[in-house]
């Protein structure tokens, strides 16, 4: 598995209503500093994985779409060096 430059694995559940992944990951791009994006589903749910520095600024951007849930984020870093994440 290639390394990622940034620190946490940020993943979460997007529920909302006319939601647009094409547009939330066009929001990503241009606004957050990351990789590893992964932005996928339909109208109603979309599942955000990305890789950031910053992941209070993806959850308050998600939060702003719907109700988000399953939200995980594991400091890499961490469990690079064989801590729990």
């Amino acid at each position: 598995m290639e390394k990622s430059g940034y620190r946490y694995d940020t993943q979460l559940l997007i529920e909302g209503h006319d939601l647009d992944e094409d547009a939330v990951g066009a929001y990503f791009r241009a606004h957050f500093e990351g990789d590893c994006l992964l932005a996928v589903g339909d109208e109603d749910l979309i599942k955000i994985h990305f890789h950031t520095d910053e992941p209070w600024k993806v959850l308050e951007y998600c939060a702003s779409l719907g109700e988000i849930f399953d939200i995980v984020v594991e400091d890499m870093d961490r469990q690079a060096r064989g801590l729990k994440g």
